[in-house]
């Protein structure tokens, strides 16, 4: 007799055949579920002897059985796991379109890229939490980026998934136009209500997000990171999570004395910078600063540096799963 029993819904709009489970303790047997709700969430439960284990979703349909594409599951016995499977391989490269949101004027206000993850066409039941990320250019792909590096924002979550550790997110890559006009004072004005009035409400009704500020993230490096926290502190009701990595703190912002003297804002905040230079004493400055207005380290602030770091997309992109877990994944809060 096992003494643990490890739980499972999946959710998936189907419409014809059924929804069984494969487990890693017999992957050749299947597991019926014990409730079904409507035609799209389906129960599971199984016995095992650690208090954990591995199962895929298999659609058995017309005498036939298909797993879910990718990835195995973790089920956790200390809670049940939510999973969105899908059947088909999915091919095409989201981020490999440049988009556009545009006025009601016709007018090109912001060109973007949007990665989202494999499955989001097939299970439309998923809905996901937003990151927006300032200097669009530098995320995805090399030949466009500043010196050749990219961030592998695709790359690292599609790890990340495939880990377990994190939800799946949409990511919308924000193209810069003149950075040192909309990422510092007074330009980031105009720009932040260019994202919040135009932008934001484009992406929510083009992809399946999650609308809420507790499920949208903004994040940057250098100047993006000034901007973003500039959109956190502007407009917390849209943007709950801000990640500033080796930010330009008081080049061209009025930051500090905002933060010292307006009332504290409900945000969740990272930080970090490298040592030497890379903005280290700015950025341990700023995280002084939230601290003594009441935020709390491993609750809604966190700052970490990293020796002999440097200022460039090779270094952001070998740090970026930090936040990434922070924000949407089991270690949230942490």
């Amino acid at each position: 007799m096992s003494g643990f029993l490890l739980r499972a819904a999946v959710r998936y709009p189907l419409e014809a055949g059924r929804i069984v489970l494969r487990a890693d303790s017999d992957w050749n047997a299947d597991l019926e579920p014990i409730a079904v709700h409507g035609a799209d969430t389906f129960e599971f439960e199984w016995p095992s002897e650690r208090p954990f284990g591995y199962f895929k979703p298999m659609l058995a349909e017309a005498g036939t059985r298909r797993w879910a594409v990718g990835r195995n599951s973790l089920a956790i016995a200390s809670r049940a796991t939510i999973d969105y499977p899908y059947f088909s391989a999915h091919e095409h490269c989201a981020e490999c379109e440049i988009r556009e949101v545009r006025d009601a004027n016709g007018q090109v206000v912001q060109r973007y890229r949007a990665f989202y993850p494999p499955g989001y066409f097939e299970n439309t039941l998923q809905r996901y939490p937003v990151l927006y990320m300032q200097d669009g250019q530098n995320l995805f792909f090399a030949d466009e980026a500043f010196g050749g590096a990219h961030w592998r924002v695709a790359e690292t979550l599609t790890a990340l998934d495939a880990m377990n550790v994190v939800h799946p997110v949409l990511v919308v890559g924000l193209y810069a136009v003149d950075r040192e006009t909309s990422y510092t004072l007074p330009g980031y004005g105009a720009y932040g209500r260019m994202l919040v009035e135009q932008v934001k409400p484009a992406i929510d009704a083009s992809y399946r997000t999650l609308p809420g500020p507790d499920s949208t993230a903004v994040m940057g490096a250098s100047l993006g990171g000034v901007v973003a926290l500039h959109l956190g502190w502007q407009y917390p009701e849209v943007f709950g999570m801000v990640a500033c990595l080796s930010s330009t703190f008081g080049w061209r912002d009025d930051l500090r004395e905002r933060i010292a003297v307006e009332p504290r804002r409900p945000l969740r905040i990272y930080l970090d910078s490298g040592w030497p230079g890379d903005n280290y004493e700015a950025t341990r400055e700023m995280h002084a600063l939230l601290r003594s207005r009441g935020y709390v380290d491993g609750r809604d602030l966190s700052y970490l540096a990293f020796p002999q770091a440097r200022h460039d997309e090779h270094h952001w992109a070998m740090r970026a799963h930090i936040p990434f877990q922070q924000f949407f994944g089991e270690a949230r809060g942490a």
